[in-house]
C-alpha cells in the first residue's frame, strides 16, 4: 500500500491519503473528487487520475484538466512513481511513500542507551523553550480537531516535527499484542528521503518499560547499514503515551547527529540537546494522555447519565467504583408519581398510540427532571409512573426536604399545563405519594440483570399513598413520619403541610395518618394558613368522634378545596354522628 501526501504553501494545507491497490482515484479541486485539493486555485476541478498497481503508482492528466501535470521538472501527460517520488499540480507538491515497520534484528543493538525516569525528566532543562511552548499552544487544537485516532496521529507527527528542530523523522508507533510493532503514522522533514522504519527493539523497550528510551547508533557505513532501522539516522527515542492500563502506543522521534559517536559515546552537548527534546516530547505525551482521558471520561459520563442519576455518578467517581452500589440498609424518602386517568387517555388515543407515548414520555420527563434536579435517584419506571428516592448513596439531613421540593415542582408544572390547549401535558393530572423510613437501596436484581432501586415496606407505603391521592382528592400525600420531619423545617415560602385523616389502607394492619403537601400561599392564595388551621381542627374533631363540630370546620373551606369532600361524604352518610364503635380510623375498601 502507498500513501499520497499533499502539501500546499501554508502549514495547514496538507493531507495524507492511503491508496488502495488497483483502485483509480480522481484528484482535483471539485468536492466530488476522491482526493480534494481545495486550497489551490491552480488545480483543475478534475485534474489527474491516480492508480496504484504492480508496486508503482501511475498519475494521468485528465482530458478536461486545464492546468498541467509536472514531474521531474517537466510538463507531462502521465508519470509512473515509486516510493519517494513526487509530482506537482499548481503550487501543491505531492509525495508518494510506502508506510511500514521493520521487525527487530540483532543489527539494531545501540552503542548507547539512555532511559528516562520521572526524576531525570524533571532535572532536564528545555533547550528552546520559547519555540517549543509556542508549538505546544497548538496541541489542544490538534487534539480537539482530530476526528479519529488516525487523524490525531497524522496531526501529532507534524506538530512534533515542528517542536524538535533536529529531528529528521517522527512517527506514532503501536505495540500490538505486546509483540508486533506497527507504524501508525509518520512524516519526514524531507519527504524525498524515502521510507521511515522505526527500531522495533527501541519501541518495545520503551512501551514495555513505560518510560522514554533513547538509542544512539554509530554512523553507518555502506558495508554495515543495519545498526539502525533507517541507515541514514543515528539516534532515536520513543516516548510512551499513557492511555489506559496498558501503554500500547507512543511517539517516535529520530534524527542524525551533527557529530558522530566517539568511543561509543555522544558529545555531552549533543546528548543534552537530545535529552531536552525528550523532555519536550514527554510533555506532549502527558498533555495528550490527560486530554484523551478527560474526553473519555466525558463520553463515559454522557453515556452513563442515561442510566444513573448525577448523585450516583458522583459516588462512582472517575474510577467507576461499583462497590458503592452494593445494597445496604438506610433511611430513605421514597416518591411514587403516577399519571391519573391514563387508561381513559389511552382509550381516547387508540388511533395515535405514538402520539400518546410521546405525551407520556414528556410527562415522565417532568417527573425525572425534578427528581434529579433535587438530587434524587430515579429507581424505576412502570408504564406511566416513576419511582424516585433520596437518602442513598449519600445520606443527608436535606433528603426529606429535597423530596418534597421535587414533588411540589412536579405539581406546579402539571397545574400550569392542565388547561393549556395543544400542550403535550394538557388534561394530564398526577398523584404523588411520599413516605420516609428504613429500606434497602442499591444494586438489586439477579445474576443476569440488576438495576439501581430501593426495596422495603416504605416503598409499598409510598405506592399506596399515591393511589390514595385519588380517593382523598389531593395531588400529594405524605406519611406520618415524613410529615413530622418537614412540618417545622419546610419554609412556608416553599410549601405547607396539613393533616387529612387517619386511614387503614386495604391489606394493611396498621393505620396511617396521612397529610397533604401543599404549595406556598403565593402559589395557592385561595387556601390561606387560617384555612389550613381550621381544617386540621376539623380533622381532630373527626378522629375524636365529634362529627358535628368537624362538619362545621370542614364547611369553612373554600369550594375549590377538594380535600374536604372525602371526610364530608363520610360524615353525611352517618347523619353527622360517629358510629358507636368509632376508633378514629377510616378503613379504605379498595386500593
Amino acid at each position: 500500500m502507498f500513501e499520497l501526501i499533499a502539501e500546499g504553501s501554508e502549514p495547514h494545507q496538507r493531507w495524507k491519503h492511503a491508496l488502495t491497490d488497483r483502485r483509480p482515484y480522481v484528484l482535483g479541486r471539485e468536492t466530488t473528487c476522491d482526493l480534494v485539493v481545495s486550497w489551490d486555485a491552480a488545480v483543475s476541478r478534475r485534474h489527474v487520475r491516480v492508480t496504484a498497481t504492480d508496486g508503482q503508482v501511475r498519475v494521468e492528466r485528465l482530458a478536461e484538466a486545464t492546468n498541467p501535470l509536472c514531474h521531474g521538472g517537466e510538463v507531462v501527460t502521465h508519470c509512473d512513481l515509486h516510493s519517494g517520488d513526487q509530482f506537482v499540480l499548481g503550487s501543491t507538491l505531492f509525495h508518494l511513500n510506502r508506510p511500514g515497520s521493520e521487525p527487530s534484528g540483532s543489527g539494531e543493538l545501540p552503542l548507547q542507551e539512555v532511559t528516562f525516569d520521572a526524576q531525570t525528566i524533571r532535572q532536564i532543562r528545555f533547550r528552546d523553550a520559547d519555540r517549543q511552548m509556542e508549538v505546544l499552544m497548538h496541541l489542544p487544537e490538534v487534539i480537539s480537531g482530530a476526528r479519529s485516532d488516525d487523524d490525531l496521529f497524522f496531526r501529532l507527527t507534524s506538530l512534533l516535527l515542528s517542536g524538535v528542530s533536529q529531528a529528521e523523522a517522527v512517527g506514532v508507533v503501536r505495540l500490538l499484542n505486546g509483540e508486533k510493532v506497527e507504524l501508525a503514522n509518520w512524516t519526514r522533514r524531507r519527504e524525498t528521503a524515502g521510507e521511515f522504519r522505526p527500531s522495533s527493539r527501541l519501541v518495545t523497550e520503551a512501551l514495555k518499560r513505560r518510560c522514554s528510551v533513547l538509542h544512539l547508533w554509530p554512523t553507518t557505513s555502506p558495508q554495515n547499514p543495519e545498526y539502525t532501522a533507517a541507515a541514514e539516522l543515528d539516534w532515536a527515542f520513543c516516548t510512551p503515551v499513557p492511555d489506559g492500563p496498558q501503554v500500547t502506543w507512543g511517539l517516535y522521534v529520530a534524527g542524525k547527529q551533527t557529530r558522530p559517536l566517539m568511543n561509543g559515546n555522544a558529545p555531552a552537548t549533543e546528548t543534552a540537546h537530545l535529552q531536552a527534546d525528550v523532555k519536550f516530547t514527554e510533555l506532549v505525551a502527558e498533555i495528550i494522555s490527560s486530554v484523551r482521558r478527560l474526553n473519555w471520561l466525558e463520553r463515559q459520563q454522557a453515556g452513563l447519565r442515561q442510566f444513573f442519576a448525577p448523585t450516583i455518578l458522583s459516588a462512582l467517581g472517575n474510577e467507576l467504583n461499583t462497590e458503592v452500589l452494593a445494597p445496604r440498609e438506610c433511611d430513605v424518602t421514597v416518591m411514587f408519581c403516577d399519571l391519573r386517568g391514563f387508561s381513559h387517555h389511552a382509550e381516547e388515543s387508540a388511533g395515535d398510540l405514538i402520539g400518546l407515548l410521546n405525551r407520556v414520555s414528556q410527562a415522565l420527563g417532568v417527573m425525572t427532571s425534578h427528581i434529579l434536579q433535587h438530587r434524587g435517584v430515579t429507581g424505576d419506571f412502570q408504564g406511566d409512573s416513576a419511582l424516585g428516592f433520596w437518602g442513598w448513596p449519600f445520606s443527608s439531613d436535606e433528603s426529606a426536604l429535597q423530596a418534597c421540593r421535587a414533588a411540589l415542582g412536579i405539581r406546579k408544572v402539571f397545574a400550569e399545563t392542565f388547561q393549556k390547549p395543544g400542550h403535550p401535558l394538557a388534561n394530564f393530572q398526577m398523584g404523588i405519594g411520599l413516605a420516609h423510613g428504613p429500606a434497602v437501596a442499591g444494586k438489586i436484581g439477579t445474576a443476569e440483570q440488576v438495576k439501581v432501586t430501593v426495596f422495603g415496606p416504605v416503598v409499598n407505603l409510598a405506592s399506596r399513598l399515591e393511589t390514595m391521592t385519588n380517593q382523598l382528592r389531593v395531588p400529594i400525600l405524605l406519611d406520618e413520619s415524613l410529615a413530622a420531619l418537614i412540618r417545622d423545617r419546610l419554609d412556608p415560602s416553599e410549601g405547607r403541610v396539613r393533616r387529612l385523616a387517619k386511614v387503614l389502607p386495604l391489606g394493611f394492619e396498621t393505620p396511617v395518618v396521612v397529610s397533604e403537601l401543599l404549595p406556598s400561599i403565593s402559589d395557592l392564595p385561595e387556601l390561606t394558613d387560617a384555612h389550613l388551621a381550621r381544617y386540621e381542627e376539623g380533622v381532630t374533631d373527626f378522629i375524636a368522634g365529634r362529627w358535628e363540630a368537624a362538619y362545621r370546620c370542614l364547611h369553612d373551606m373554600p369550594a375549590t378545596d377538594r380535600a374536604q369532600d372525602f371526610l364530608l361524604a363520610l360524615i353525611a352518610q352517618h347523619n353527622r354522628q360517629a358510629p358507636a364503635d368509632w376508633d378514629g380510623v377510616v378503613r379504605l375498601q379498595n386500593k
